[in-house]
């Protein structure tokens, strides 16, 4: 349901605020809406239960990005699906520290709580009034302070030593928008403001798969950011140290942040047959283009030169990538491939492919497998062709 003003009044207050603590006990489920509905409905008008039902959902739900906070804070279901990770929030807001920063199109306030947390003196600007009052009610439950308007970016801005900028990226029916151009609002304010506005950094937040082609018209460089192996964001930076045209992957671990950067023009890789060891890199260097980057920095080699995987011929230890120990490979025929797991007694597999039509539904079937023994069995291209890596298990 869509929580209104008159919502938060009331599930702000005494009332409310009891029955939002009773639901924190009770079963959320979709399975238990009418018994939930039911029971509330006996102090509350309909309206009233359905907010409160809500609320508790998204709070619980909320967990996952504001952990145990979660449960004295206010969402709507939008503003929490785009609520950025609490890890690359942190990690955005601590490189723009002791600023003032302008949270444009702020929704429910998530970032800028980051900001405010990192030391940033933060403006958050909304179009919408119900997100500008939980923004203001999330700030205000985690003790922060941070002023929030109801404001249309569009018409310009306060002057700020750093803009943040999130734009929505799916439509009013919840539909991805794929075009910069077409986010709401759309990427090309950040050209206007670059050009008029005091800032001297603008900061986007941007769908990870971004197409990188509708990036061209943006002086800025782009950083695409994992959390823990798992592709979050890519963020556009205006000013600061990152060049136009300059892409980045971060990898950020509960350890600390990684950063992979070019140095210096265009690497030429060596592509090679399979060796010893074969790594997948992190999805944030496939995104940033810096495969062969790692790969010399690793010592090591590719496969193809449109295949994102790296092969060493040593154990290489590093973040960047998993490992996989190289038992054996052949150019990929299913008759040869399965004579050979028989052979060697191998039951089970895990098939990972890049680069190849091929299923593992279609394929695991075909092998008619017996046996107590595993293998990782890789789909990819060597030089051009078609082939099977098989492995051990991996080692990171």
């Amino acid at each position: 349901m869509t929580i209104t003003l008159d919502d938060l009044d009331f599930l702000a207050s005494p009332p409310g605020s009891r029955w939002l603590e009773r639901l924190r006990d009770e079963a959320l489920d979709d399975s238990q809406t009418l018994r939930l509905l039911d029971m509330l409905r006996r102090d509350v008008s309909p309206q009233r239960a359905g907010a409160l039902v809500e609320m508790a959902r998204l709070r619980l739900k909320g967990e996952a990005k504001f952990g145990g906070e979660a449960g004295k804070m206010w969402f709507t279901r939008d503003g929490l699906e785009q609520a950025s990770d609490p890890l690359v929030r942190r990690y955005r807001a601590t490189r723009v520290t002791g600023l003032r920063v302008i949270d444009a199109c702020c929704g429910i306030g998530a970032d800028s709580l980051a900001l405010v947390a990192a030391g940033a003196d933060v403006l958050g600007l909304d179009y919408d009034p119900v997100r500008v009052r939980i923004a203001g009610m999330n700030m205000a439950a985690l003790g922060l302070e941070a002023v929030f308007r109801v404001a249309d970016v569009r018409d310009g801005l306060p002057d700020s030593d750093v803009i943040f900028y999130d734009p929505a990226r799916r439509d009013a029916a919840g539909r991805r928008i794929h075009h910069v151009e077409q986010y709401q609002p759309p990427l090309g304010l950040v050209n206007e403001w670059w050009r008029d506005h005091p800032a001297t950094r603008i900061v986007v937040k941007l769908s990870p798969g971004v197409d990188l082609a509708q990036l061209a018209p943006y002086a800025g460089g782009v950083e695409f950011i994992s959390v823990s192996g798992d592709l979050k964001e890519a963020v556009l930076w205006l000013g600061g140290e990152m060049g136009m045209g300059e892409m980045r992957a971060t990898l950020l671990t509960p350890d600390g942040a990684f950063s992979l950067r070019r140095e210096g023009s265009l690497v030429r890789v060596p592509i090679s047959e399979p060796r010893s060891w074969l790594l997948e890199p992190d999805a944030s260097v496939l995104r940033a283009g810096l495969v062969g980057d790692l790969a010399l920095s690793l010592e090591g080699a590719l496969l193809d030169e449109t295949i994102a995987y790296i092969t060493a011929d040593a154990p290489v230890e590093t973040v960047w990538a998993r490992a996989w120990p190289v038992l054996d490979w052949m150019p990929f025929h299913v008759k040869r491939l399965r004579a050979y797991l028989r052979e060697r007694r191998v039951g089970r597999v895990t098939v990972k492919k890049r680069g190849s039509a091929v299923t593992p539904e279609a394929l695991i079937p075909q092998l008619k497998l017996q046996g107590d023994d595993t293998r990782v069995l890789v789909l990819t291209r060597c030089k051009g062709s078609p082939v099977v890596v098989i492995c051990g298990e991996p080692v990171n």
